[in-house]
């Protein structure tokens, strides 16, 4: 019966993998012309529209949106739920230039509240329906951002959830094995490190997205050398909360 059971726990964590459509409301939101030439020039490596899908961002929904970096994603999320819904940013403190664009960005957007403080911190005003984190979860391994107890912040988005709501993850993939200082060097994480954390605070994995997954990226350098930068190995995981 043990193996019987470590079978079925590994079964339920290899999630098939989800193509979801893009909608019109995605297409039209990463085509918004507002958004800068910098964004757009991104969308190449990064896919914007194959990432609004994967995560169940729909309209009228209330986000919450960790370290938004100046806004990358936000503009098109705050497009995609529109006037009925809303954007709640929430960046690390120490990061100035990151807060600054934020700040400006949503002084643009009826739908976008952007705030700051201690890294890790999870205080929005509404339950949310979609908690959103890409490219940054390896980030609450490094000490010199703020020192973060991620099982403890994961915890913390579940209660910010509302029961049936999204946690999406989006990061570079690392090698096994990863202590925190390899991770500061490297800004890569584990795959099976944020499942493992992630469902420990009682989410269940629900999907996976294969849509960055790039096999000639051997998860040996930073994502910052230029022999792979813009062209690392991600993972897209979603994560729901039960609705009992």
């Amino acid at each position: 019966m043990r193996y019987l059971a470590s079978f079925l726990f590994l079964t339920a964590l290899a999630t098939p993998v989800a193509a979801a459509p893009i909608s019109k409301v995605i297409a039209a939101a990463v085509a918004d012309p507002a958004r800068s030439p910098e964004a757009r020039a991104a969308d190449e490596t990064r896919k914007p529209a194959e990432t609004l899908a994967f995560s169940g961002v729909k309209p009228g929904m209330i986000v919450g949106e960790f370290y938004p970096g100046g806004g990358y994603f936000t503009r098109m999320i705050s497009d995609v739920v529109g006037p009925k819904g809303h954007v709640y940013g929430v960046e690390n403190a120490k990061w100035k230039s990151a807060v600054a664009e934020n700040q400006k960005l949503a002084a643009q957007l009826s739908n976008v509240t952007m705030d700051s403080g201690a890294f890790g911190k999870v205080d929005f005003p509404k339950p949310l329906d979609l908690a959103w984190v890409t490219q940054n979860y390896h980030d609450l391994k490094i000490a010199e951002y703020g020192v973060v107890d991620t099982v403890a912040f994961d915890k913390a988005v579940f209660k910010a959830l509302k029961p049936g709501g999204t946690f999406f993850i989006l990061d570079h993939q690392g090698p096994p094995g990863m202590t925190d200082s390899d991770i500061a060097k490297m800004h890569r994480i584990n795959r099976d490190v944020v499942v493992k954390e992630v469902t420990s605070a009682g989410f269940k994995l629900v999907a996976e997205g294969k849509f960055l997954r790039r096999p000639g990226d051997d998860h040996t350098l930073s994502i910052f050398d230029k022999k792979i930068q813009g062209h690392t190995d991600q993972y897209a995981l979603k994560f729901v909360k039960p609705r009992r």
